[in-house]
This record gives C-alpha cells, structure tokens and sequence, in this order.
C-alpha cells in the first residue's frame, strides 16, 4: 500500500512542481474511476446500467480516498491526513466518472451494454 509510505526523503533534484501531490491525488483517481467503471461493463456484460455503475464507482472512490486518508492518520506516523487530498480524490473520480459518461453518450457510437 504505497498510499501510507512516506516519500518524504526522496530526492526530487531541482524540479519543484507546486501542488504535485495534488495533482497525483487527482490523477491516480481520475484513472481508478474510469478503469473501475469499465471493469464493472466487462464484468456485468453492460447489464448494470451505466447511471448505477457512475454512482457506485463515483461512491467507491470517495469512500476509499476518505479511508486512505484515516489510515495515514491513524496507522502511521510520519504521514498525515489532508482535506485537500480528499478534495483531489474526489475531484478526479468525479471527473473520471464524468468521462465516462460523456464516452458512452448519446452522441457517441460506442454503446454501453455489451
């Protein structure tokens, strides 16, 4: 579970990208979103509509950033908790989710169902 190692020592060289762990943050759930919602069509063949699978997936995410993030707190002791690492996470699953629902649209020829 790299989410509680602390990578406080690593050396970055010169390169200082303001907000870089928030930008991870939002990465890493933005594509956990997405590859969890295309999991659950494979799994499902399509057969959860797409709406559920956003709202479960969108759920899943934030429950599991908010969870990380009370593990940091409380099982280790050179990590600490951040509002704003939960505000990233939350805000890339929902983007993520978001793309999902945009890829499978109306408008667009790749269907949901399988």
């Amino acid at each position: 579970m790299l989410s509680l190692f602390s990578f406080s020592g690593l050396d970055t060289g010169t390169v200082n990208v303001p907000y870089a762990d928030k930008i991870a943050h939002f990465s890493f759930y933005l594509i956990f979103a997405v590859l969890g919602c295309m999991f659950v069509r494979e799994r499902t063949q399509g057969e959860m509509g797409l709406s559920k699978t956003l709202i479960i997936m969108l759920l899943i995410a934030i429950a599991y950033g908010i969870f990380i993030e009370v593990l940091q707190y409380t099982a280790t002791a050179n990590r600490m908790a951040e509002y704003g690492d939960v505000l990233a996470n939350s805000l890339g699953a929902f983007v993520g989710v978001s793309l999902i629902k945009w890829y499978f649209s109306k408008e667009r020829p790749l269907k949901w169902k399988i």
